[in-house]
């Protein structure tokens, strides 16, 4: 054999075992590379983009907008006027969105209003309009990129495992489960679960923390705290037969103790899909049986019900067109409580499960409440005049896209938000953005009380009594993990600071205050940690940023 037909064949035996990877995989380059297409991560790009900066938005996302693109249209805005920038920018847009009569398909423009519960919907004096349908927001998300003309990679999943490439401190790049490559100077991870973050090796924390690690007064277990409407009001049996231990728990109602007042555990604040729903018959795809539907998961729902209650329908919040962005409400509702405590680290695969978990929950919950006879008539009939949004979400069987993540990891850097920032007790340095929503975390667990019967815990509501500053600390991590990595979402900060941080504006206004830092870090040759906050400062109000 000649030695070129060796080597040819040789090249020809390399590209059928690489073939794939040689065919498939790619590499990339920018200034700023952003992981995760949630809200925080369209703004990072568009405000780098805006700097001059080449940048690439890549995550496992295929729809943008993260939540806000995903079925929480009643916007949790606190304050408006803390409210600046890019975000505003977005909230003008739906509002010229609505503007338009061809944008009211099933409802008379004139017919909604500023009603509700503390959020109005139209603020025409700033042109700002805070409650949309999901896909008004989306192609919000979608136009706003495509004017800036940036590069988006999507359906694209972080190798977790080894896929970031970390020297001396800096991320080099990152690769993903498809082999691209993805090159950058700076880094912004805007994901709600903080893969990149992790997978560089930086500090976080998943949990609560004890009150007595930052002294705060609401953190860690709080047995005994009822807040909100979440609880159980009536003394309801959590066993299969009523008042009989031996017959065994109901599902979903935990074993275990629910801790000492004020400790810290690993338990994380429950999650669910914010629903858009519709009561109108036009657009109405009405509830169906899951695959897997257990009406048993559901007997303490009715119980609740046969006590009285009937707050089911409290929080089926009005969005235009005759829609709803539906939110748990009551002691058994969307929220699927306890179920998610392994999610933050999950593999993709173990995600993937629990996010089918909560989808066959929510469903089989909906699917329940419209036709078991253990359910009230009232109750019954009411809920079967609902349905899903037959428009809404339609490649993914009109279910969202995105479930509510509320809490998963939390970095922890040199300087953390806590409840003590949150409540003006301490001085913020550095401030970045401005947040103003109660400090708001939803229940964790579902236990058995000393007097053997059901209640939920881990609720609170507290208000922070104005608006607060959000340190530039929080979005660093430690320069000894990391100096070209900022992270708006998955931010520096405890679990009851993150309960009031955690809203979709909020991250609109940290992923642009990021990007602005990652710009000025890369025109001073210097580590995020060093940025003349100054500096940092003029710009951010110069773009409207409200510190």
């Amino acid at each position: 054999m000649s030695r070129s037909m060796f080597a040819t064949i040789f090249l020809a035996l390399v590209c059928f075992a690489w073939g794939p990877r040689l065919a498939y995989a790619d590499d990339f380059e920018a200034d700023v590379i952003v992981y995760g297409g949630t809200s925080a991560g369209v703004s990072a790009a568009l405000q780098a983009a805006r700097m001059d900066k080449s940048v690439i938005i890549v995550g496992p996302d295929t729809h943008l907008g993260g939540l806000t693109a995903g079925g929480l249209g009643w916007t949790d805005t606190g304050k408006k006027e803390v409210i600046g920038g890019i975000a505003r920018e977005f909230y003008h847009r739906v509002w010229q969105h609505y503007q338009q009569p061809e944008a009211w398909r099933w409802q008379p423009q004139e017919e909604y209003g500023n009603k509700g519960q503390g959020t109005p919907a139209i603020d025409g004096e700033n042109r700002t309009m805070w409650i949309f349908e999901p896909h008004v927001a989306e192609a919000a998300f979608e136009a706003m990129v495509k004017e800036a003309g940036l590069d988006i990679r999507r359906d694209a999943w972080l190798d977790r495992a080894g896929g970031v490439v970390v020297k001396e401190g800096r991320i080099e790049s990152i690769r993903t489960l498809a082999g691209d490559v993805f090159r950058g100077k700076m880094f912004i991870d805007a994901t709600y679960e903080g893969d990149l973050m992790a997978a560089a090796g930086v500090s976080y924390t998943v949990g609560r923390e004890s009150k007595d690690t930052y002294g705060e007064e609401w953190n860690g277990v709080q047995t005994g705290t009822l807040h909100h409407a979440h609880y159980f009001e009536s003394d309801i049996s959590p066993y299969v037969v009523p008042g009989d231990p031996e017959s065994g728990l109901l599902p979903l109602v935990s074993a275990d103790p629910p801790g000492e007042y004020g400790a810290g555990d690993h338990r994380v604040q429950a999650y669910c899909y914010r629903l858009c729903m519709t009561d109108h018959d036009s657009n109405r795809v009405p509830f169906v049986k899951p695959e897997g539907y257990d009406p048993a998961q559901y007997t303490l729902l009715a119980r609740v019900f046969a006590s009285g209650w009937r707050g089911q329908f409290n929080k089926f919040d009005p969005i235009p067109n005759h829609k709803t962005d539906t939110n748990n409400h009551g002691p058994v509702s969307t929220d699927n409580i306890g179920m998610n405590y392994d999610y933050p680290d999950a593999s993709y695969e173990r995600r993937r499960e629990i996010l089918k978990e909560h989808e066959t929950y929510q469903r089989g919950l909906l699917y329940f409440t419209a036709n078991d006879p253990s359910v009230p008539d009232d109750v019954r009939e009411a809920m079967s005049r609902w349905g899903l949004a037959k428009d809404e979400f339609t490649d993914n069987d009109n279910w969202p896209h995105q479930i509510y993540v509320r809490e998963a990891r939390r970095m922890v850097s040199d300087f953390v938000m806590t409840e003590n920032e949150v409540l003006h007790r301490r001085e913020v340095p550095r401030p970045v953005g401005m947040g103003s929503y109660a400090m708001d975390s939803h229940n964790v667990q579902r236990y058995v009380t000393p007097e053997g019967f059901v209640q939920n815990e881990g609720d609170i509501g507290v208000s922070t009594g104005g608006p607060y500053r959000i340190g530039y600390g929080a979005l660093v991590p430690k320069r000894s993990e990391c100096e070209n990595l900022l992270v708006p979402v998955c931010v520096s900060s405890s679990h009851t600071a993150f309960g009031s941080i955690r809203m979709e504006p909020v991250f609109m206004i940290l992923g642009q205050s990021a990007a602005t830092a990652a710009a000025l870090a890369l025109d001073a040759d210097c580590a995020v940690q060093d940025v003349d906050y100054q500096k940092l400062k003029e710009r951010l109000l110069a773009d409207d940023q409200r510190l």
